[in-house]
């Protein structure tokens, strides 16, 4: 697991995944895993700057390093991360699971055909991941108009990166994920794994798919094939 980005969000998956082991053995077992937790501080910085080649090249160093350690299955534990899931897939010889293909296959289950999609705006605003949904799984993908994006965007880094939830913040994706139902969405994509520490189903007047435990639920099930 490609981790710390942030660390709230890779608490949530070392325990989704460490309690889908246990349910699915039973007794006393529990997941064996590698996780690489990273500063995000500059992560981040290189985000908001655009540099992606560099993270690309942070990434695939960590990717190799997990692999080396003996990790058979691959998962970067963010979504605007996979923006460069395949570049590591291509530079590993183990399988990346990746996290738009987990929601999709949920989104599929319940016979969805169109979502909206919460996020950060590079996960809202480009291809890799709402252009996957679409190509991969012939999903159609609603995302919130300029301005909600600016606080969907902003609430993620300013807080929920931080640990910070704010009822009024709540209150506001609420309203955004309301305009995404009447413009058509059947369902919502929390494609940020700090989102659903916010944003719970009953919070929601549709589905919602938390990426955080889908994903993490897709790699328990493919450990324990």
């Amino acid at each position: 697991m490609i981790g710390g980005m942030s660390w709230e969000s890779s608490l949530e998956y070392y325990r989704l995944i460490n309690e889908g082991v246990k349910t699915g053995l039973g007794g006393l077992h529990s997941a064996e895993c590698l996780m690489y937790s990273v500063d995000f501080e500059p992560i981040e910085r290189l985000q908001h700057q655009g540099d992606w080649d560099a993270q690309t090249v942070i990434l695939v160093d960590i990717a190799r390093r997990l692999e080396g350690a003996g990790a058979e299955l691959m998962m970067i534990c963010t979504n605007t991360m996979h923006k460069m899931a395949d570049d590591v897939q291509e530079r590993i010889n183990i399988p990346l699971l990746h996290i738009a293909d987990a929601a999709a296959d949920e989104i599929k289950r319940l016979g969805m055909k169109r979502v909206g999609l919460l996020g950060t705006r590079f996960t809202m605003e480009q291809d890799f991941y709402k252009g996957r949904l679409a190509d991969n799984h012939g999903i159609d993908v609603l995302i919130p108009d300029s301005d909600d994006m600016d606080i969907v965007h902003n609430i993620i880094y300013n807080e929920l990166c931080l640990g910070d939830f704010k009822p009024e913040s709540k209150l506001r994706y609420i309203e955004i994920i309301k305009k995404l139902a009447a413009a058509g969405a059947e369902g919502v994509v929390l494609g940020c794994t700090e989102i659903p520490l916010l944003i719970k189903p009953e919070d929601s007047p549709i589905p919602v798919f938390n990426t955080t435990e889908l994903h993490a639920e897709a790699a328990v099930k493919a450990a324990l094939i």
